[in-house]
């Protein structure tokens, strides 16, 4: 589907379409874009699901536009897409930063959040060391460009030793990198830890147990302040993307999630 114009910007998104069962919208982390979700949203949609997944800003096809934001603006996105698509309720989820997005979602709208969906992702803002460690990075990106030097060592985080990780790579070398604003915006992100509690559908955790993106024991803290929340799964052997190296362990935690909900 092409450039949409939905919230007052332009917002590129890939919607499976029909009925049957509920929606689901995925939003991807930083550095990815809504292909990351790709064999998720063959298989959900072939048990009737409607998946839509979408471009946040300055990523993929979607456009960052010139204007600070922030992770609330974004969660003001996808719920401007629902009411492009038509869309009452769903469930919302998300990797990273696609599920900083999905939480602030259910805080904005739990009237319209039916599950969410939380994967290698937390509540808390960045650290101080990560800060530093981010910042730095888009520094060198952004007088270097990408570089091996820098792409390599961030795919092994992102991707890990998996051969996405070269295609990965490749794909940021042919696109601009979500620099400026997208960075500020996971840079400055702020803390909704003490807000966790107000999330009151069911969630479902799940993470990579290489993942050195986001400590283990903030996606615990998850588990212990979100009254519904599952159990954290593990994805054995994968890093900060599940759903790329891992599609089929993925996969099938969310189906096992969808189903139940979608039986109650």
């Amino acid at each position: 589907m092409p450039l949409s114009y939905v919230n007052g910007r332009d917002l590129y998104f890939a919607d499976t379409g029909g009925d049957e069962r509920p929606a689901v919208l995925l939003g991807h982390g930083f550095f990815m874009d809504h292909t990351m979700f790709t064999a998720q949203a063959e298989a959900l949609s072939a048990r009737g699901y409607r998946v839509v997944t979408w471009d946040a800003r300055g990523h993929g096809d979607t456009p960052a536009g010139d204007a600070p934001f922030t992770y609330w603006d974004t969660a003001h996105d996808l719920i401007g897409l629902m009411d492009h698509l038509g869309i009452r309720h769903a469930v919302v989820g998300g990797l990273s930063q696609g599920g900083f997005t999905a939480l602030r979602t259910a805080l904005l709208a739990p009237h319209r959040v039916t599950g969410l969906l939380l994967l290698d992702t937390e509540a808390h803002p960045l650290s101080d060391e990560d800060r530093r460690d981010y910042t730095a990075l888009f520094g060198g990106l952004a007088e270097h460009g990408p570089v091996d030097e820098l792409l390599v060592p961030l795919s092994q985080q992102i991707i890990g030793d998996h051969p996405q990780a070269a295609h990965w790579r490749q794909r940021w070398k042919t696109r601009p990198l979500p620099l400026g604003s997208p960075a500020r915006c996971l840079l400055e992100r702020d803390d909704i830890t003490a807000r966790a509690g107000e999330v009151a559908c069911p969630t479902l955790l799940m993470r990579g147990s290489k993942d050195v993106s986001i400590p283990r024991e903030r996606m615990e803290f998850l588990n212990t302040a979100i009254p519904q929340a599952s159990p954290l799964h593990e994805v054995d052997g994968a890093a900060h993307a599940p759903p790329v190296t891992h599609p089929e362990e993925s996969t099938s935690l969310l189906v096992s999630f969808l189903d139940a909900l979608d039986r109650r």
